[in-house]
């Protein structure tokens, strides 16, 4: 069992920055990535950032290209999403999720259905 923990989530003013952190907590499964997803009332689950766990690189969603970093920690099994310049259509949960060890993810695809592992969530709110 895999459980992701997101944390960082808040109410920040637009323009500001917040860092999310997602820890993988019980047994970890070595996935070949981890992502970030958010989820906006009214709209779609949409990919937000992913990184190959082995390879170190990383994709991101047009909307957030050049303003969201992410990153890991895998000795600490934690990735994070540094966000600066934050606007308020950022607003969201934000949710990590990972595949199974058996599957591979291809980064940039943003397939919902090749994640098995979902946290629950970690709210970001801009004004």
């Amino acid at each position: 069992q895999v459980q992701l923990v997101e944390s960082g989530g808040g109410s920040v003013q637009a323009g500001g920055p917040l860092r999310l952190s997602c820890v993988a907590s019980g047994y970890w499964s070595n996935s070949n990535c981890m992502a970030w997803f958010r989820q906006t009332p009214g709209k779609e689950r949409e990919g937000v950032a992913c990184i190959y766990t082995g390879a170190d690189s990383t994709f991101y969603a047009d909307s957030v290209k050049g303003r969201f970093t992410i990153s890991q920690d895998n000795a600490k099994n934690v990735v994070y999403l540094q966000m600066t310049n934050l606007r308020p259509e950022d607003s969201g949960t934000y949710i990590c999720a990972a595949p199974s060890r058996r599957n591979f993810y291809k980064c940039g695809s943003w397939r919902q259905g090749g994640l098995s592992h979902w946290g629950q969530g970690t709210q970001v709110t801009v004004s």
